[in-house]
C-alpha cells in the first residue's frame, strides 16, 4: 500500500505539473508560433532533467537501469508520438479557449485505456468502463460547437487528436517506465523537441520574439513537460497506465482554474455539465480497489528494485541494503493482494 500511494503522489504531482500549460501556453501563444511553441516546450523539458541531473536532486543510494536496445522500437514510437501532439494541442488550442482545451485533455484517459487494453492487455475492469463512458461524453460536449447542426470544433477535434497520440505514447512509455526516468524525459525533450524544431523551421514559423518570451517557454516546458512526465512514469511502474491517467485528469481542472484568473473566461451551461461528467468518471477510477488471487510467471529483466515488495524474493552474494538495480528472475509466484496492473501484474482475467 505505501507502493501505491507514493506513485498516487507522483501521478498527483505530475498532473499539477502540467495542468499550468495550457493556460500559460494560450498566453505565450499571441507571440510564438504553435509548431514553435511545442518544440520549445520539449526542449525546455530537456533543459529541465539537465538541470536535474546536475544538481543530483534524485536520492544518492538508488540506482536506475539504462534503457536497451530491446527497448529501442518503444522510444521511437515516443518521440515520434510526442513530435505530434503537442503540435496538434498548440493549433488547437488557438482555436479554442484555455479552459475547454484544459478539459478536453481528459479525453487522453479514454485512449490511453482504450489502447492499454486492446494492443497491451491492460486489466480494464466494469468500473474503468463506466468511467471512461462518462469522460468520453464529457468530451463529446465540449467537441459540439452547434447543437442544432451538430457543427464540431476545429480546435477541440485538433485537441482529440493529440490525445489520441498521448494515449499511444503513454503505452509506449509504460512499456519502458521500469528504466530510467530521466534518461526517458531527456530522449523525449530532444527527439520530439528537435523534430517539432525542424517541423517549425521548414514551415517557416521559427522566429524569436525577445529573449524573455523564449526563456518563459522553456520555463515551461521545464516544469509543464518535463517534471510533470517524470514523476507520470515513476507513477507508472506501480499504477499503470490506465490507471495513472485517470489519477492525471485533475491537470485539466488545474487548467481551468488559471484559465478563469488569468483569460477570464466565462462560463457555460455545456462546459458546467461536462465537468459534472469529468469528475464523476474520475472519482470511479480513484476510488478502484482490485484485489484477487494472481500467479506471477516467470519473468527476468533489469530494473530498480528493493527486496520489501513480496516480489523480489531472489538473494544475493554480496550483502544489498534499500533499493538497487541488476538483471534478476523473477521465479512463478501465486498469492493475493491489492495491486494494480503494473509490469509486476500482466495476468489475464
Amino acid at each position: 500500500m505505501e507502493k501505491n500511494k507514493r506513485a498516487i503522489f507522483y501521478a498527483v504531482l505530475a498532473a499539477v505539473c502540467y495542468g499550468i500549460s495550457i493556460p500559460v501556453s494560450a498566453l505565450l501563444l499571441s507571440r510564438i508560433n504553435p509548431t514553435f511553441m511545442a518544440a520549445l516546450l520539449y526542449l525546455g523539458a530537456a533543459c529541465g532533467m539537465l538541470l536535474l541531473k546536475w544538481v543530483r536532486l534524485s536520492p544518492p543510494n538508488t540506482q536506475e537501469a539504462s534503457l536497451s536496445r530491446a527497448e529501442g522500437w518503444y522510444v521511437a514510437g515516443m518521440i515520434l508520438l510526442d513530435i505530434a501532439a503537442p503540435v496538434l494541442l498548440m493549433w488547437g488550442l488557438l482555436l479554442s479557449t484555455p479552459a475547454t482545451v484544459s478539459l478536453l485533455n481528459n479525453f487522453e484517459i479514454v485512449a490511453t485505456a482504450l489502447i492499454a487494453w486492446l494492443a497491451f492487455k491492460e486489466a480494464v475492469g466494469s468500473r474503468i468502463w463506466v468511467a471512461l463512458a462518462l469522460i468520453t461524453l464529457a468530451s463529446i460536449l465540449l467537441s459540439v460547437q452547434n447543437w442544432r447542426e451538430l457543427s464540431f470544433s476545429l480546435g477541440a477535434l485538433l485537441v482529440l487528436l493529440a490525445c489520441v497520440c498521448w494515449g499511444l505514447e503513454n503505452n509506449c512509455t509504460r512499456m519502458i517506465s521500469l528504466k530510467s526516468p530521466l534518461q526517458i524525459v531527456l530522449l523525449k525533450g530532444l527527439g520530439s523537441g528537435g523534430g517539432a524544431l525542424i517541423l517549425a523551421a521548414v514551415g517557416g514559423a521559427v522566429h524569436w520574439p525577445g529573449v524573455a518570451i523564449i526563456a518563459a517557454a522553456l520555463s515551461l516546458g521545464a516544469v509543464a513537460y518535463g517534471g510533470s512526465v517524470y514523476c507520470y512514469i515513476l507513477a507508472q511502474r506501480d499504477l499503470g497506465a490506465a490507471r495513472t491517467s485517470a489519477y492525471y485528469a485533475l491537470a485539466p481542472f488545474v487548467g481551468v482554474i488559471l484559465s478563469f484568473l488569468l483569460v477570464e473566461q466565462a462560463l457555460s451551461l455545456s462546459f458546467v455539465i461536462a465537468s459534472l461528467f469529468m469528475v464523476a468518471g474520475v472519482y470511479l477510477v480513484v476510488c478502484e480497489r482490485h484485489s484477487h488471487p494472481h500467479t506471477h510467471l516467470p519473468l527476468a529483466h533489469t530494473h530498480r528494485h528493493n527486496h520489501h515488495d513480496g516480489h523480489h524474493n531472489h538473494s544475493h552474494s554480496y550483502p544489498v541494503n534499500g533499493e538497487h538495480s541488476h538483471y534478476h528472475v523473477h521465479e512463478m509466484l501465486t498469492h493475493e493482494h491489492v495491486h494494480q496492473p503494473d509490469l509486476h501484474h500482466t495476468h489475464s482475467h
